[in-house]
C-alpha cells in the first residue's frame, strides 16, 4: 500500500496500462477466461437489481490496512473530491423523522448541488427540500413509499421531484437512499414533471466510440437542468474519451472497482466511493477485477455555462 501511495504518476500509468492490457488479452484470446466475461451488462426486460450491498455496507477496515490507524482514502482538492465510506459521518437530517444522513457533496466543495446518503428506519418520513430546490432519489437498499402517488419504491427505483412540490417518502422497515438536491434554474415556461421509474426499465442508449452501457434516468428535454446516468463497464473496459468539460459531476460507485483518473492523479475506487468533479477537471475510468462496474453519475445539462448555477 505504501509503495502504491508513493508511486510516481508515470510509473502508475504504466502499471495501469499493463493491467488493462493483461485483462483485455486474457479475455480476447480465450485461453484464460475470467468469470466476468460472461456477465451480462444488459438486464433482461423487467430484471432489476435486488441489492447494492457493497455500496451500502462496504468493507471499512480491509486486513491490509489494519496496521495503518488513521488512514483514509478520502481527500479534497480544489477541483475534485474522493469521499470513501470510512469517512462517512451520519447525523440527524433536519425535517426528516427517524433518518440520519451523510453529506458527500455540498456547495462547500464548490458544487452547485448537494448529494447525500440517507438511512431511514422503521416509521421514517421525509422532510421537504429548500424553496425552489428540486430533488432526485435513488433507492440503494430496502423499500419506501411515495405517499402522494402510492408508489412502492424498491432497490434500483428512482424518483424525480420538481421544485416546490409537496411530497412525503415513508419507510415502514428500513431503506438507504441516495439524494441529490439543487436549486432549479428555469429557462422555459414548461415545468418538469414528477417521475417515478426503475433503472432496469430505462432504454440502453447508443454510445458511439465507447463500450460502456448507458441509461439516462431523466428526460433530455430542456425543462430538466440535470440528468442522472447509470453506466456499466465489463472488467477491462475503460472510457475512450479522456473527458474535460464544463459540466459538474457527482458520482457514486454502486458495484465493482477500478481506477479513476482525476486531474493528474490516479485513484483505486470501489463500491461505496463517492466523487465530486468540478468543471474542466480531466477525468477517466478503467474497470478492473472479476465483476462489472456500475456507477451512478449526476451531470448538469441544458443550461448555458455563462449562467450562475449557485
Amino acid at each position: 500500500m505504501q509503495n502504491l501511495i508513493s508511486m510516481k504518476p508515470v510509473s502508475f500509468r504504466l502499471m495501469l496500462s499493463s493491467l488493462l492490457l493483461l485483462v483485455t488479452a486474457r479475455v480476447s484470446d480465450g485461453t484464460d477466461t475470467f468469470e466476468q466475461c460472461t456477465v451480462k451488462l444488459e438486464n433482461e426486460p423487467g430484471e432489476c437489481y435486488g441489492s447494492y450491498a457493497k455500496a451500502v455496507e462496504p468493507t471499512l477496515s480491509p486486513v491490509h490496512l489494519k496496521d495503518l490507524p488513521g488512514f483514509t482514502r478520502s481527500l479534497y482538492k480544489r477541483n475534485y473530491a474522493l469521499i470513501t465510506p470510512e469517512s462517512h459521518v451520519f447525523s440527524p437530517l433536519p425535517g426528516w423523522q427517524e433518518t440520519t444522513a451523510a453529506y458527500l457533496i455540498t456547495p462547500a466543495t464548490g458544487s452547485h448541488f448537494s448529494m447525500y446518503l440517507a438511512k431511514m428506519g422503521a416509521g421514517a418520513s421525509s422532510g421537504l427540500p429548500a424553496i425552489d430546490a428540486e430533488r432526485f432519489i435513488f433507492v440503494l437498499e430496502g423499500s419506501l413509499t411515495l405517499l402522494e402517488d402510492s408508489e412502492d419504491l424498491q432497490v434500483d427505483s428512482f424518483v424525480y421531484l420538481p421544485p416546490n412540490i409537496t411530497h412525503t417518502l415513508q419507510c415502514d422497515t428500513h431503506a438507504t437512499i441516495l439524494v441529490f438536491e439543487k436549486r432549479y434554474h428555469r429557462i422555459t415556461d414548461e415545468n418538469p414533471s414528477l417521475i417515478v421509474g426503475r433503472t432496469c426499465n430505462q432504454p440502453i442508449l447508443a454510445t458511439p466510440g465507447e463500450v460502456f452501457v448507458l441509461r439516462k434516468l431523466l428526460p433530455t428535454s430542456k425543462e430538466y437542468d440535470f440528468n442522472i446516468h447509470v453506466m456499466d463497464f465489463a472488467p477491462g473496459d475503460f472510457l475512450n474519451v479522456k473527458e474535460v468539460h464544463y459540466n459538474q459531476h457527482g458520482l457514486l460507485m454502486l458495484e465493482g472497482h477500478g481506477i479513476y483518473r482525476l486531474g493528474d492523479d490516479w485513484y483505486p475506487v470501489h463500491a461505496g466511493d463517492a466523487i465530486w468533479m468540478a468543471p474542466f477537471v480531466p477525468q477517466w475510468y478503467g474497470a478492473l477485477g472479476r465483476t462489472r462496474t456500475r456507477y451512478l453519475l449526476y451531470k448538469d445539462v441544458n443550461r448555458d455555462p455563462l449562467l450562475n448555477f449557485n
